[in-house]
């Protein structure tokens, strides 16, 4: 059976070398579902708990809501960072409450102060779909990931491999001691 949670993101991004409307700074909304598998877990009747699919997916993808998405070989970025700089909002403000966690991976990294994520290929719904799976498929039993964004959609479909080791009080995902994070509970 599967839980499936949904996320808004919005999100300014182009397409950098792209010939049409899209090679021009815009901005979406973004919808991001995650579909969740696995057995019923007895002790909640349920697969997982789809506020805590919500807590573990958004430390990320915060990162990508109210951010502007550039390639990395994107001439705009360094002139972007270099007004972020003499603005004064580089490193971020008392403001900037959203942060996500940083993160580096092969296909992009997150710079939380400055609301920033630089990508290695153009931000597409497709990309994000990748992005989003490499960043969360050891935390959470991903089947399905769909993306829409304007009138542009996606979805990947995966095999789940995870044994993920779930607390029988409250559903989530034990930590590496087998301990529940939530509500204490030791396996």
């Amino acid at each position: 059976m599967r839980s499936i949670t949904t996320f808004d993101l919005q999100y300014a991004h182009r397409f950098y070398k792209f010939k049409g409307e899209a090679q021009y700074l815009h901005g979406h909304t973004g919808i991001l579902t995650i579909e969740v598998e696995d057995s019923i877990n007895e002790g909640v009747n349920m697969v997982y708990p789809c506020n805590e699919i919500q807590k573990t997916a958004w430390e990320v993808l915060k990162n990508f809501d109210h951010s502007l998405i550039l390639r990395e070989d994107d001439p705009l970025l360094p002139a972007i960072l270099k007004v972020y700089e003499e603005t004064g909002i580089k490193n971020g403000t008392p403001e900037n409450q959203m942060k996500g966690i940083a993160f580096k991976t092969s296909l992009a990294t997150a710079y939380p102060d400055s609301r920033l994520v630089v990508t290695k290929e153009t931000l597409t719904v497709e990309g994000m779909i990748k992005i989003v799976y490499d960043l969360l498929k050891e935390k959470l039993n991903i089947v399905k990931i769909t993306f829409t964004s304007g009138v542009n959609a996606a979805s990947e479909e995966y095999n789940t491999k995870n044994d993920i080791h779930r607390c029988p009080l409250c559903g989530i995902s034990l930590d590496k001691n087998n301990s529940c994070p939530k509500c204490g509970y030791k396996k």
